[in-house]
């Protein structure tokens, strides 16, 4: 298996959904998948070792608890050089935050390509890590999301309630979604992220 291959593989559970880890032979991150998205094949000759995830559950862990707002681990995404460019810009986005893509195309140099822009955002294969779900439309709407809508809109209250905001409200194409404090969706650490085992 050549270097260019993902060599490494496991599904850990979340608030979220499943999620598929991948990792190259050196053991850098090049993807982060939720189990159902159909937008990257899966190769039959990924090796399962969840072992050597640890420190990515561990910190996946951390982040669905509400005690992690960065993540810090290797990672190497595929993709051509523009989009390396726009899902590094993705990891300058602030925790809790949304930036539309035009300015995540003005924070790359390239202020007339936020079309561009979006569809690097939608090939993006380390979701959550790489948090292109913090990136809506102009107008505030939820756009789309390789995990789903749903998913995305979870993601985002999530990190809004973690850094203790009284009420969130994200929009939602024409409607608003608002979640006062009492029916926040609570993330038990118990309930989080299962821990490597074998």
């Amino acid at each position: 298996m050549t270097r260019e291959m993902p060599a490494w593989t496991t599904v850990v559970d979340s608030p979220a959904g499943s999620l598929d880890l991948i990792a190259d032979q050196d053991g850098a991150l090049t993807h982060v998948l939720f189990r159902d998205e159909m937008r990257f094949s899966r190769s039959p000759e990924l090796q399962v070792d969840p072992v050597r995830f640890a420190e990515v559950i561990t910190q996946l862990r951390e982040y669905f608890a509400g005690t992690r707002t960065e993540f810090d681990v290797p990672l190497a995404p595929r993709g051509t050089p523009f989009q390396r460019e726009v899902w590094l810009a993705l990891r300058r986005i602030p925790y809790g935050e949304t930036w539309s893509y035009a300015r995540q195309a003005a924070a790359i140099g390239r202020p007339s390509a936020a079309r561009a822009v979006g569809a690097a955002n939608g090939r993006n294969p380390i979701g959550i890590v790489v948090p292109c779900h913090r990136v809506i439309g102009a107008d505030g709407s939820l756009t789309g999301y390789g995990g789903g809508i749903d998913r995305k809109r979870w993601l985002l209250l999530h990190e809004q309630q973690v850094l203790g905001q009284a009420r969130v409200t994200v929009s939602v194409a024409a409607s608003q979604i608002s979640v006062p404090p009492a029916n926040r969706c609570a993330v038990k650490p118990s309930s989080v992220l299962s821990p490597p085992t074998g």
